[in-house]
């Protein structure tokens, strides 16, 4: 139990500015496991979210709490997966070639695709948020941060990682496995059934198709992942899953 909650606390740190201690000694092994913790952090950012939003309904018209509520999910990230998804559509962008796109990735600088990119996911997400009817808005708050982290554990394990030992990722994906994707899928499949009954294993399977064509696009693009394409990914997945309940909101 103590190693199982030593590697929930690795994966709240790496993905969120919660304190939660120092660690003195942190293996690449430990890492890898704590993959499968992804999507149950996920839970407890959508908790946050989810705090806020009732915070906020009393007080501010929905129009700005909902703007508030991704720059508070923003802070609570240190928008770590706005800044992936930014690179990648630098890199894909800008890159003629596959070492092009790679190497664009890298630079630490926002380029005018990326630049584009981040609004247009906003402005989506914003807008898919907002048009959510009150029934439904408190599971997909909480359900869209989940989809998200569930989304960097498929990748990590299903495609090749590119950088090598001084990437990111590069720990998680030499130690993840078919039991980090197992229990994440898991905990993505119990939180969406839990909030939405049958509809939210609907969106699950949905879903997994966004994250498998995701996949095989970025294959083709790179032949690989990266922590900027995992970051994208979990954007994209955030994206999906709003709209996903959108959809079947309004059947």
């Amino acid at each position: 139990m103590i190693k199982l909650l030593r590697e929930l606390r690795l994966a709240v740190a790496f993905l969120t500015r919660l304190p939660v201690g120092a660690f003195p000694e942190v293996s690449p092994a430990q890492l890898g496991r704590a993959l499968a913790f992804f999507p149950l952090v996920g839970l407890l950012l959508g908790g946050g979210l989810a705090a806020g939003d009732a915070a906020l309904a009393g007080l501010l018209p929905r129009a700005v709490g909902d703007a508030l509520l991704l720059a508070l999910l923003a802070l609570l990230t240190g928008a770590l997966h706005l800044d992936g998804f930014a690179d990648l559509c630098d890199g894909v962008g800008g890159g003629r070639d596959r070492e092009a796109a790679l190497r664009i990735m890298k630079d630490s600088s926002i380029g005018a695709f990326g630049a584009v990119g981040l609004i247009l996911l906003l402005l989506v997400k914003y807008q898919a948020l907002l048009a959510l009817p009150a029934a439904v808005k408190l599971p997909a708050l909480l359900l869209m941060p989940v989809a998200g982290r569930w989304a960097p554990v498929l990748l990590t394990v299903t495609v090749p990682y590119l950088r090598g030992p001084e990437g990111t990722g590069a720990a998680f994906a030499a130690h993840a496995g078919a039991r980090e994707l197992l229990l994440a899928t898991l905990t993505l499949l119990a939180v969406a059934a839990g909030l939405l009954h049958w509809e939210g294993v609907l969106i699950c399977g949905g879903l997994a198709l966004v994250a498998a064509a995701f996949g095989w696009w970025i294959r083709r693009q790179l032949g690989g992942v990266t922590g900027d394409v995992l970051g994208a990914s979990a954007e994209l997945l955030e994206v999906a899953s709003l709209l996903l309940v959108l959809v079947l909101s309004k059947a």
